[in-house]
Formats: structure tokens, C-alpha cells, sequence
């Protein structure tokens, strides 16, 4: 089957059509945002919903929270780009679910009351342990949404016709603004049923595409898979066949092997510590209904999942891969030219549209819960150290809302042009680095202590954030074709980077972990930590007294 022409910034269809459609979608969705702010009255209804979401609808939620602009957009393009190594980061945010279902999900929401550190402060010292847990949420929040920014910069510029960086740093302010607009209006409840809404439209237009693509070459993927490798050559790539095995993107030194092992331990272990999703198991009634949430939330990750293996194959058979690089976007315009292929102008309006939604709905469910984090645990439990009124939390989070969204447009700018399901990797790492080893050593550890929370988070923090600003990620690595900046940093010239590897993730979760233990170790606990630890135990495993504890 003959392969038709990427279309370039100027052809992408009707940039008209293209806005009617997105138009389309903020204006249902703000509707809905709309109809849920009028029963969102309290601290609990903006920060949790109301409790009021059944498994099977925050399972939907939490689909659509985690699969984000990295899914979509970031893994399509990598497969496409890099085949099977690209396929890997689908893997590793599969089975990153069974970390969080097995260790955390009911644990938590029986604990907790708004935040991850409602839990790891339960049996340590509040004021400092609340101040580290949110200076950690805040930081795996910023990674996470720079990425999303950068997502909808190139995507929205592909569609709209938009070159150069300045365009797309429109785009990228656009995106935050309504964002702002989502959360402030709505809270968590107007969120989670944007983010159920576009769970739905993102599996059903994969779905679309999928059956699409397999029908070109008579629903055979060996027939897929053979025309990406064809393709492929056809456009320079030596010896394409290494598209269907590993090594294509990890194989080429010891260093990148390493890599792909940080990487994988970023993956799967991430997850578990992510803060937006953490905050999902709070809005459903009790911890019965957040296992079950998890559960429907692995089945539609798992579909979504494996539809992408097609649609990444898909682009490199259709489209190819030196076209998908030398779109604007770069690797993330895959999925969206794809599109364009099989269905002209309007399908590539409605999955665009679809992949806005994504990059919308993902950026308001983590501005919330780094607003969340700053007005629950920073400003009334360190600062107003309790004295604060629901309501006067409830304006600080709806002013750290702007703030948040000011920043992310500003790191979203910094980032466009970077892989998003590589930059989403970075926050996976500094989650699972800042976050799971206090989370693991909370709930299943009675010894640890105050020191072993605050050496853990503090250090896992720190070390991903140092080693991440110290890789190529950020300055100092060169595309030897081109000669052009593929870091941060567009000028060549600037190279501070040391540390060799792209993601942190095989030194600090380590680290994190063993600083959590020294720290223990050297310090006496609590005064009181045997009764508390005891409670807690019990609290987790049987929910008894978390609704109390909830509600008071």
C-alpha cells in the first residue's frame, strides 16, 4: 500500500474546522463544570467531590487522569519512532497499576482525608512532614504538567497551521487559562466528570483508529508491522527491522541500557506515588469502592494500552518516521497525523480534539491537587497550624490555582518540542523517589520514625531534581545530524550536565529508600507511635474510624 505525504504545517486540513471542534468541546465541558460548582459548598466537595463517586466512575476518572498527552501523543510517536523500545513505556504504566492496587489504593483512602499527607503524617509530626509531602506533590505536579503544555504547544500548532516557538507559546497560554478557568469553577467534582467525559472519547477514538489502521492491511498486525519496517527504510532508517525487536532506542551503548532500566523503575513504581492520582481514591465512599475503582481503571488502562501498539505501528507504516520528526511537535504529531491520513480533515479534527480534551482534563485533576496540597497542608496545617476556616482554605486554593497555572505555562514553554511521554517519565521518577518509600514505610513499618519521613522525602526530592538538571535532558546534548539542541536548553554552547543518564529514577528511589531506613534507624520514635501505629494498622486494613476521622 503506497504511502501519501505527511502533511506539513500548512495542509493539516481546515484550521478553521479545527478551532469549531475544540471550541465545541470547552464549551461542553464548561457547562459541565459549571453544573457541578453549584453543588461544590465545602472543603470536601472542592478538594474530593463530596465523596460521592461510585468504582466503576472514578475508575473512568482515574483513566482518565493517568492516560494523558504522554499516552496518547508521547507513546504513538515513540513507537512509531523507536517501535518496540517505544512500546516499553505502555508496559511500564500498565504494570505500574498493580503497584498502586496491591501496596496503596484502599490503604490510603481508609487514612487519608484530602491528601497524601493526611496518611504520612498520621503517626509522625504533622507540621514537617505535611511541609515535605507538599513541596514533594508540588514538584512531580510541575514535571507533570510541563509536559502536558508541551503536548498541546505542538499539537494545537500542527492543526492550526502555527511555526515557530512563538505560536506555540500562544498555545501554551491558551491551554493554562482554561485550565485555570476548570479548576477554579469547578473543583474536583467538575473535573472528574471532565476527566470521565474524556476518558471515554480518548479509548473510543483510539478505538477508531485502531480498527481503521488494521483495515487498511485486512486486519493483519504482521501486514502493520511489515509496512512500518518498509517504510521506515524506505526513508533512510538502516536496517528497520530492528523496529520490531529492543535496541532500537536503548541498545546502542551500556549507558542507554542503564537508562532503560531507570527508566523501567521510574515506570513502574511511579505511579503508586503520583499525588493527582493518589487524590482519586478520596472521592469515592469507602475503601472497598477505591479497589474497585483501581480495577476498572486497569481493564480501560490495559485496552487504551495496547491499542497504542497499533497506532504507533500505524504512523510508521502510513506516515513515517522522518516526517512524524520534522512535524511540528516532533514525535508527539504522530497520532494526529495518522489521522490525517486515514481520515482527512475531519477525523483529524475530532482526534485532535480528543487529545485536547486529554491535555485539558489531565492539566486541571493536577492543578487541583497541587492547589490542594499548598492550601490543606502548607497554608492551614503549617502556617495557620490548624486556626484557618474551611472557607478561607478553600480562597487560597482557588488563588494557588493562578499561581500554578502561571508557572505551568512558563515550564510548558521551556519544554515544547521534548517527548511527553518522556517528560512525563521525569515525573514518575521524582514520585516515585520523594513519595512511595515514605508511603511503603508509613503504612507497613511500625519502627519508622519523624527523620526517616523527612530524610526520605527531602532526599529523594533533592537527588532527582539535582540529578535531572544535571543530565542531557537539560543542557548538552547535541542531535549529530542536525547539530541542533535536543536539551532544554536550546544553546548549544551551554553544558553544565554530568550525571550520564536521561531519567534519575535507578539512583534516587534507591537512595530515597535507604535514607528512609538510616533515618529510622538513628532516630528514637514518637512518644506515643506505638498506640499510633496500631491504630493506623488498623484503620488501613479494616477502614474502622476512617469516616470519623474524615467528617471531624
Amino acid at each position: 500500500m503506497g504511502v501519501l505525504a505527511a502533511p506539513t504545517t500548512l495542509d493539516v486540513g481546515s484550521p478553521v474546522l479545527n478551532i469549531a471542534i475544540f471550541l465545541v468541546f470547552v464549551v461542553v465541558t464548561l457547562a459541565i463544570v459549571l453544573r457541578a460548582s453549584k453543588s461544590t459548598k465545602t472543603a470536601a466537595d472542592y478538594y474530593a467531590g463530596g465523596r460521592s463517586f461510585s468504582g466503576p466512575q472514578n475508575g473512568f476518572a482515574i483513566a482518565g487522569d493517568y492516560l494523558s498527552a504522554a499516552s496518547f501523543l508521547g507513546i504513538a510517536g515513540a513507537i512509531a519512532v523507536y517501535g518496540y523500545d517505544g512500546f516499553l513505556y505502555s508496559i511500564g504504566f500498565l504494570v505500574a497499576w498493580l503497584v498502586a492496587l496491591l501496596l496503596v489504593a484502599e490503604l490510603l483512602r481508609n487514612t487519608g482525608r484530602f491528601t497524601m499527607a493526611d496518611v504520612l503524617s498520621f503517626r509522625l509530626r504533622q507540621r514537617p512532614i505535611r511541609m515535605a509531602a507538599a513541596l514533594a506533590t508540588l514538584a512531580v505536579c510541575f514535571f507533570y504538567l510541563i509536559a502536558q503544555m508541551a503536548g498541546a504547544g505542538g499539537l494545537v500548532a500542527l492543526l492550526l497551521g502555527i511555526e515557530g516557538q512563538a505560536g506555540q507559546y500562544v498555545v501554551v497560554a491558551v491551554v493554562g487559562l482554561v485550565m485555570i478557568a476548570y479548576v477554579l469553577i469547578g473543583g474536583m467534582k467538575g473535573t472528574t466528570y471532565v476527566q470521565m467525559v474524556k476518558a471515554v472519547l480518548l479509548i473510543a477514538g483510539a478505538l477508531v483508529m485502531t480498527v481503521w489502521v488494521l483495515a487498511r492491511y485486512g486486519f493483519d498486525l504482521s501486514a502493520v508491522l511489515q509496512a512500518a519496517v518498509d517504510t521506515s527504510a524506505s526513508q533512510g532508517l538502516e536496517d528497520a527491522e530492528r523496529l520490531l525487536g529492543p535496541g532500537l532506542q536503548y541498545g546502542a551503548s551500556t549507558t542507554t541500557l542503564v537508562n532503560f532500566l531507570s527508566l523501567s523503575l521510574a515506570l513502574v513504581l511511579g505511579t503508586a506515588g503520583l499525588p493527582h492520582v493518589l487524590m482519586r481514591f478520596y472521592t469515592v465512599p469507602t475503601g472497598k469502592e477505591a479497589r474497585r475503582s483501581v480495577v476498572w481503571a486497569i481493564w480501560l488502562i490495559g485496552l487504551f494500552y495496547l491499542l497504542t501498539l497499533v497506532l504507533g505501528y500505524g504512523a510508521a507504516a502510513l506516515v513515517g518516521r522522518e516526517d512524524i520528526l520534522a512535524a511540528p511537535g516532533g514525535v508527539n504529531s504522530a497520532a494526529p497525523l495518522l489521522a490525517f491520513q486515514l481520515g482527512g480533515t475531519v477525523l483529524l479534527g475530532l482526534i485532535a480534539a480528543v487529545a485536547f480534551a486529554t491535555i485539558l482534563a489531565v492539566v486541571a485533576g493536577l492543578a487541583i491537587t497541587a492547589a490542594t496540597s499548598f492550601a490543606h497542608d502548607i497554608y492551614a496545617s503549617v502556617i495557620k497550624k490548624g486556626t484557618v476556616s474551611p472557607d478561607g482554605e478553600l480562597k487560597v486554593a482557588r488563588r494557588t490555582v493562578v499561581v500554578i497555572g502561571v508557572v505551568a505555562i512558563l515550564g510548558g514553554m521551556a519544554a515544547i518540542g521534548q517527548n511527553v511521554a518522556f517528560l512525563v517519565a521525569l515525573a514518575f521518577a521524582v514520585a516515585a523517589s520523594a513519595n512511595l518509600p515514605t508511603i511503603v514505610y508509613s503504612l507497613f513499618w511500625r519502627r519508622f520514625t519523624t527523620r526517616g519521613a523527612l530524610w526520605s522525602m527531602y532526599g529523594g526530592l533533592v537527588s532527582t531534581i539535582v540529578l535531572i538538571a544535571s543530565s542531557p535532558v537539560v543542557s548538552g546534548r547535541v542531535d549529530p545530524v542536525t547539530g541542533a539542541s535536543t536539551s532544554m536548553i536550546r544553546d548549544t554552547s551551554v553544558d553544565f550536565s554530568w550525571f550520564p543518564l536521561d531519567n534519575p529514577g535507578i539512583v534516587s528511589i534507591p537512595l530515597a529508600f535507604f535514607l528512609g531506613w538510616l533515618g529510622t534507624v538513628t532516630s528514637r520514635p514518637e512518644a506515643d507511635h506505638e498506640a499510633k501505629a496500631a491504630q493506623m494498622e488498623v484503620r488501613a486494613l479494616t477502614g474502622a474510624g476512617a469516616e470519623k476521622a474524615v467528617d471531624h
